[in-house]
């Protein structure tokens, strides 16, 4: 399912000001309960509670060229977070570029992004899904 997008300034307010942070090389990640996921999801036809997810790129890592590569990025890193994890919903999410994921590659945003959810309980069963080759028994 599609993320709804963060569009109001008072909420990118809100989640800075009370959401609980993560800070890795690259990005900076804040997490807060969407109170209003409850009216969303009535509002939504498959009736699911969503997260609503907001980037943001300053102008002081680049032009517009630069910027839209690490929104691209940190996009596509989400987008597969979301797919091979099972992260709670219900939540504002704003994701903040900082001045390493200019020359940052794709796995590493990923990983970042990975360490943050784990940091701030995004998953819902605490553990990320990994595909293990073989299993040893003992």
């Amino acid at each position: 399912m599609k993320n709804m997008a963060i569009s109001e300034n008072h909420l990118y307010k809100k989640v800075y000001a009370k959401g609980a942070k993560a800070v890795c090389k690259h990005i900076v990640v804040y997490v807060l309960t969407d109170y209003h996921a409850s009216r969303l999801a009535r509002e939504n036809p498959l009736k699911k509670r969503v997260n609503r997810v907001g980037l943001t790129v300053s102008t002081r890592l680049g032009g517009a060229v630069v910027r839209s590569r690490v929104r691209r990025i940190i996009r596509a890193a989400y987008q597969k977070l979301d797919k091979e994890n099972d992260l709670k919903k219900g939540k504002l999410i704003v994701i903040t570029a900082r001045d390493a994921a200019v020359k940052a590659k794709s796995t590493d945003i990923y990983a970042d992004l990975l360490y943050a959810a784990k940091k701030l309980s995004l998953l819902s069963d605490g553990l990320p899904h990994e595909k293990t080759g073989s299993a040893r028994t003992q």
